[in-house]
């Protein structure tokens, strides 16, 4: 369907304001070019309303033409019947008034408190219109894609979005990883946040690879000086020619008992191993790990678990767990270096850091060292928060810590107990908040789900899933149908505290060296020139 300024859809016939609006179609508009997700205006008697189209059905004035259908081989036939006794059906969910009052002109628009009145007409919204309700990119705004058939550029207002945690979701194959990377970017580019990214999968440091396999660049290649690669395996960063900031290193005297309790699920740990921690944390102190492990199989370590009333199947489950997490080649009596204070160093500076997990993608090492780190430097941005609001100086600057598999983190079983759920609902009260990728968004807890500020929906095919991630949501039987027609690749669903109202955006271009040029600051003139050269090789 050609975009027009004003094209005419239809006009109101029913409707209330908690369930949407009923547009029966006109002739002239083919119930085949109408889409979900779309936008439309309905011109109001004193004000305008935008919405969205989220369901397309059809009607008819006699019932017996669905009993008798008539032949409509005769193109006239079949014309006439369209216009006469055949029509179409838009649900429309009014979001926002536009124009139409003092208060709307000075303000913007505005949240829908009222409904059109009958036979309204119904347009097809314009460029004007959507640039209106979302606005031109800035330095707060930033550009993430655009509305289904336009060019319009729908942009995310990056400081509201990292005022709360915040979530990426879709089922494998979507583009998650592909919209993390823009996002990320777009903290990076205007200065949002400094972030801290738990790289599982090795996509966000040096390169990463697109949805069809082919290699990209990530945010180092095009932040060189903005950002800083931490590695867990040095080996593999070296092989794959990637030059690392840190490497990280974590000595057993490190681990506290704290650090262990969000590995239970994983290390198949029971109630009373995990408390068993504790108490042998309480006996031998920093070095509990070791001198666990060292225990040799004697009357003596017997009498000590009597004495501290653990029982032998405890130990030995506790003692299976602890040896999975000796294996990890990471791991070291002392660590020669401070990992916690190396980080901070970098994000005081302004510098991102992520920290890549090369071959140790195993869930139990990604669960350790992102519980671990987080619970640190969490500790040390709340300090620094409490003493600026004391001393009444300037706080931390935010920071944004990204995490995926994020259910492994947030199950209802954990949340509650874990550094993660705890900063998702202090939203952020010390300059903290999290940017969840997962699957599997009916696997996080439904009270940090509902804290979550914008969510960045792919497509759902699991009815839970969804309900997961609408929960709460104004209109969310009506977003159901939109979420669950989004193409496979490349487009999503946005709602949320950074957008006047939910968007499906085709997510814009990445991975093409112009598409790199056009992330860039201008200032980037060393990037720049490569990115040039990236250019004329591709059409050599």
């Amino acid at each position: 369907m050609t975009q027009q300024s004003s094209q005419r859809l239809g006009i109101v016939t029913d409707g209330s304001l908690t369930k949407g609006i009923e547009v029966r179609l006109d002739s002239s508009a083919s119930v085949e070019d109408m889409a979900v997700g779309r936008y439309v205006t309905i011109e109001g008697e004193k004000r305008r309303f935008f919405g969205m189209i989220t369901d397309i059905s059809l009607g008819v004035i006699d019932p017996k033409l669905t009993l008798t259908p008539p032949d409509v081989t005769d193109p006239f036939t079949a014309e006439v019947l369209a216009g006469t006794s055949t029509y179409g059906t838009l649900h429309i969910l009014p979001m926002l008034t536009i124009g139409g009052g003092a208060t709307d002109t000075i303000e913007g628009p505005q949240p829908v408190k009222t409904v059109p009145g009958h036979f309204s007409a119904v347009n097809q919204a314009s460029q004007q219109d959507v640039e209106l309700v979302f606005g031109g990119e800035d330095a707060r705004k930033f550009y993430i894609g655009t509305p289904l058939d336009m060019e319009t550029r729908i942009c995310l207002d990056l400081p509201e979005l990292v005022k709360r945690s915040n979530g990426i979701f879709g089922k494998s194959g979507t583009g998650k990883t592909f919209l993390t990377r823009i996002l990320l970017i777009g903290m990076l580019q205007k200065g949002a946040a400094a972030n801290l990214i738990f790289d599982m999968h090795s996509e966000y440091g040096w390169s990463g690879t697109s949805e069809g396999g082919r290699t990209v660049k990530a945010l180092k290649q095009l932040f060189p000086e903005q950002v800083a690669v931490f590695t867990l395996d040095e080996a593999n960063a070296k092989r794959r020619r990637v030059s690392t900031d840190f490497v990280v290193r974590i000595g057993y005297d490190e681990i506290e008992p704290e650090d262990m309790t969000l590995l239970r699920q994983t290390l198949n740990l029971t109630e009373p191993a995990v408390e068993a921690i504790y108490q042998l944390s309480r006996k031998f102190g920093r070095n509990w790990l070791q001198s666990t492990l060292g225990l040799p199989e004697s009357e003596e370590t017997e009498e000590m678990l009597k004495g501290l009333s653990i029982h032998e199947s405890t130990f030995q489950n506790l003692l299976r767990g602890l040896h999975t997490i000796e294996r990890l080649p990471f791991l070291m009596p002392h660590s020669p270096d401070n990992t916690v204070k190396r980080i901070l160093e970098y994000l005081d500076r302004g510098i991102n850091v992520v920290l890549e997990f090369g071959r140790y993608t195993d869930i139990t090492a990604y669960v350790l060292v992102a519980n671990l780190l987080t619970r640190r430097i969490y500790a040390q941005y709340r300090e620094r928060m409490e003493k600026a609001m004391a001393e009444d100086t300037a706080p931390p600057h935010p920071l944004v810590i990204t995490i995926e598999e994020a259910h492994r983190f947030l199950n209802p079983g954990v949340s509650s107990q874990t550094i993660f759920g705890t900063i998702a609902r202090e939203m952020r009260k010390y300059n903290v908040t999290l940017l969840v990728i997962d699957q599997r968004p009916s696997g996080i807890d439904d009270e940090v789900m509902s804290q979550l500020g914008t969510k960045i929906t792919c497509l759902l095919d699991n009815e839970r899933d969804i309900d997961s991630v609408l929960s709460g949501v104004p209109g969310k039987n009506e977003l159901k149908s939109v979420l669950a027609r989004l193409e496979s690749r490349q487009q999503a669903l946005i709602f949320g505290h950074a957008v006047p109202m939910p968007v499906v955006v085709r997510t814009r271009e990445y991975g093409s060296p112009e598409s790199y040029k056009d992330f860039l600051s201008p200032g980037q003139t060393d990037t720049k020139k490569q990115t040039q050269k990236d250019i004329e090789e591709l059409w050599k």
